[in-house]
């Protein structure tokens, strides 16, 4: 790589920060750099390309590269807002340790079946309200913490058959501390009414717990620096029917890169949970034409749901 190249390269790094909130980054921070200093980078990353190859950093024990996994970007449906394609895929992700002070397990894949045993209500409370303040408590995303208002941590019934799980915080749930309250929640509720339920016999929760900045798409580190407390959550819940709403639940809960076109319209697994993928409200204030996918996949829903 050389000096017009790693200049390149931190333009688009910079920029990057610029877009997620850290508005002193940009690209004339790049252009700013002095000739000497590009020059030193450059050779700096060509002594590294030179390391011979048995020093690299190994893979974690257990793990071989798959020569059959094409390392080209993901493909979306168009409108669809994905996190990064660099996100890693699930077989490549250390699984998220529990929290400290909260004996609740993470599992470490979404197939193994609930470790706790079915909790009373007044259980679930106690262990809802230590998982409310670890969640307060959290300073890990260094890039959302100091932007949020409050966090937003899940609302509804204890004791759901069904539990809704969206993307992260809107600019209306910063500020109430509720979860789906906005002009998205607002339909969800619709949708939720539609299907002959009231909104208060379910859970919502999101896969973040803190509003990114402007709204942005969560980055791969944020989801899963919030997993291990929506795996909690559920948990504690143990619902039978969990809606992922949006690429970002999907990528948090299945931990699937998969288009949320591939995976709706069938029923997938998280521990003793049966999940259906579809698309999040917000996506269908923007694409009316997506309202029919949705309602589909909540008709399959419906069919399975006890009454």
């Amino acid at each position: 790589m050389d000096s017009g190249q790693v200049k390149a390269a931190l333009v688009q790094v910079l920029e990057t920060y610029r877009r997620c909130g850290i508005s002193r980054f940009g690209r004339t921070a790049a252009e700013q750099l002095s000739p000497e200093l590009i020059e030193k980078l450059a050779t700096l990353n060509s002594q590294i390309e030179n390391v011979p190859s048995r020093l690299a950093i190994p893979t974690q024990p257990g793990i071989r590269p798959d020569p059959n996994r094409s390392s080209a970007p993901l493909t979306q449906d168009a409108a669809i807002s994905t996190v990064s394609p660099s996100f890693p895929p699930a077989s490549e992700r250390v699984p998220s340790q529990p929290f400290p002070n909260q004996p609740i397990p993470s599992p470490a894949t979404p197939s193994q079946p609930w470790s706790l045993p079915v909790l009373s209500v007044e259980d679930r409370q106690q262990h809802f309200a230590a998982l409310g303040a670890e969640v307060r408590d959290c300073r890990k995303c260094a890039g959302i913490v100091t932007f949020r208002q409050q966090t937003v941590f899940g609302d509804g019934n204890l004791t759901p058959t069904l539990c809704f799980m969206g993307e992260a915080p809107g600019a209306d749930e910063d500020r109430t501390g509720k979860p789906f309250v906005g002009k998205a929640g607002q339909l969800l509720t619709k949708i939720i009414l539609a299907m002959q339920l009231q909104r208060e016999e379910v859970y919502i929760l999101n896969a973040l717990k803190c509003r990114p900045p402007q709204n942005r798409t969560p980055m791969p580190d944020e989801i899963d620096q919030c997993r291990h407390f929506v795996e909690a959550q559920l948990e504690i819940l143990q619902p039978k029917f969990i809606v992922c709403l949006g690429a970002v639940a999907v990528r948090s809960l299945l931990r699937s890169e998969q288009s949320i076109g591939r995976l709706r319209g069938k029923f997938h697994n998280y521990r003793n949970a049966r999940v259906v993928v579809t698309y999040h409200p917000s996506y269908l204030l923007r694409n009316e034409s997506a309202k029919k996918l949705v309602w589909e996949d909540m008709k399959m829903l419906m069919a399975e749901l006890p009454r």
